[in-house]
């Protein structure tokens, strides 16, 4: 009997899937703040025996962006351990290599737009990133991977992690030492997507997730009544300069052989019609897969920004918000997770995938050991589960819980050289 015949997901687990899906899809808990969630994560794992630790991990962003950059946005961190994360640990018959399992847990700050029976509860938070299928699907991971446990030699780490929606929960979770102890060799993770229906999973080696970088430009001028612009220096003006010119950033100053963007989201300036204001905010976002492309648009931020404000008699100071790395997929992991894939569910069902320029907090984790994120299939376009994460009308079909759990498992226990 090969491993993915021996990976199944039982009635009854396929139910509790089900149901603690839609439970953490009504509870849903904003970033570092998921205690509820780790409530009911700690209380599985108890429940099934597996050794775990809670309040490991927390806001991980003093970890990985300048001090300085964080200082001129304002930006106030929290504590990086004492949080929400939980870490279960499965052994095997005898020692071996580790692999770790993860899962991030957190809410978007969002209303949710569904009119279903399992509507988030919570105003102003939802599940439209999809992390409650992924902390369900691990769950479930550790119930089939716990009762295999005789059939497999070496460590299974089962990370469940907060704070991944901007705030590097992962980085304070690695700070805590989830790689470390025991040593972990490899890691895989999942993260759902309407690309697929459910059924299939997608994976690609090489760039997966773009290093996320923030952006923030305080521009002052002299402000005055807008009947005598001589006599002031006009930021908006000076604003709006700058976010064209920051445009030509990707056509004229990377190669176009390499990927990135930049983009404004907000520009605010000004009070009234009448008056021209004494300063303005812009704030936008950087996402590049290459780490000398990265350094070099950073530096051409700031040299056109403090140039143009200089050439029309303003100022202006940018806070560069160093954020997530991109994310490499491993190509023996990702042969692993193919593979188990196949077994599970057809070759037919193992899409190709493509870098995208989201950020992933799963990078931190790649950056240390071979990692592979694949994509899990949750559309149904039957029943119009057709948005994508984080729309407030995303959704995911239930049946692709039991899908995740028997391909992660199954990847694992190749990856282990598990009894076939």
């Amino acid at each position: 009997m090969s491993i993915a015949e021996k990976v199944q997901v039982s009635e009854e687990l396929d139910q509790w899937l089900r149901d603690t899906r839609r439970y953490l899809h009504m509870n849903p808990e904003l970033s570092l703040q998921e205690q509820n969630t780790a409530r009911v994560v700690a209380g599985q794992l108890s429940e099934l025996g597996v050794e775990h630790k809670t309040g490991v991990g927390g806001d991980g962003r003093s970890l990985y962006t300048p001090k300085e950059a964080l200082e001129l946005a304002g930006i106030k961190t929290g504590a990086i351990t004492g949080g929400t994360g939980v870490i279960g640990i499965i052994h095997g018959r005898k020692p071996g290599k580790t692999i770790l399992l993860r899962a991030d847990m957190d809410a978007l700050p969002m209303d949710e737009q569904n009119d279903v029976e399992y509507k988030s509860t919570n105003a102003g938070a939802m599940h439209s990133c999809g992390h409650d299928v992924h902390t369900t699907v691990l769950m479930g991971v550790a119930e089939v991977l716990n009762n295999m446990k005789d059939q497999f030699d070496g460590t299974v780490v089962l990370m469940f992690q907060p704070g991944e929606e901007g705030y590097g929960g992962a980085a304070a979770m690695i700070n805590d030492g989830i790689l470390d102890d025991p040593k972990v060799d490899a890691a895989l993770a999942l993260h759902v997507g309407v690309d697929g229906r459910a059924g299939q999973i997608s994976v690609n080696s090489g760039a997966n997730t773009a290093a996320a970088d923030g952006l923030q430009i305080f521009v002052e001028g002299i402000g005055g009544h807008a009947a005598r612009p001589h006599v002031g220096v006009d930021t908006t003006l000076v604003a709006a300069q700058i976010v064209v010119a920051l445009q030509s950033i990707v056509s004229r100053n990377v190669d176009p052989g390499e990927s990135a963007v930049v983009t404004i989201g907000k520009l605010h300036a000004g009070t009234a019609s009448n008056i021209i204001p004494a300063t303005a905010q812009i704030e936008g976002t950087v996402r590049t897969y290459n780490q000398d492309v990265r350094d070099h648009v950073e530096k051409r931020i700031k040299e056109i920004v403090e140039g143009i404000a200089a050439s029309m008699g303003a100022k202006a100071r940018v806070a560069y918000l160093r954020g997530y790395p991109p994310l490499f997929n491993d190509p023996a992991m990702v042969e692993i997770v193919r593979e188990a894939g196949a077994d599970v569910l057809g070759a037919d069902n193992v899409l190709p995938s493509k870098p995208k320029m989201a950020g992933e907090d799963m990078a931190f984790v790649a950056e240390r050991v071979p990692t592979c994120m694949f994509g899990l299939g949750v559309s149904d376009p039957d029943r119009e589960i057709i948005y994508p994460p984080h729309h407030p009308r995303f959704d995911a079909d239930e049946d692709a819980l039991a899908v995740g759990v028997r391909v992660m498992a199954t990847a694992a226990l190749k990856y282990l050289g598990a009894d076939s």
